[in-house]
């Protein structure tokens, strides 16, 4: 199954990675290639992240690469990243 962005998770993801990047250009690699493991296994275990605790009842999970989460939906089409919020902000509901 293959992992997608949407738009606004792509923004965020560039916006963390220019963030990190901008203090300390080693941290925005490590964290890059993180984010790129856990994707490479939501691939293989789609439903291996929890449900959002902000918001139970949506179809909506969540992989923590932290100081960020990453939250995303499965989809017959395949995995799709929705956003990507550091983790000392609280989410808002998912589009």
């Amino acid at each position: 199954m293959s992992v997608r962005f949407t738009p606004a998770a792509q923004r965020q993801l560039l916006e963390a990675l220019e963030f990190l990047a901008a203090r300390r250009p080693s941290a925005a690699r490590a964290f890059l290639q993180r984010v790129r493991t856990r994707l490479e296994a939501l691939e293989a275990f789609p439903q291996a992240g929890r449900r959002v605790p902000e918001f139970p009842e949506l179809p909506v999970r969540e992989v923590l690469v932290p100081p960020y989460r990453l939250f995303y939906r499965v989809r017959e089409s395949g995995v799709w990243l929705v956003g990507v919020w550091h983790d000392a902000r609280l989410p808002r509901e998912p589009e």
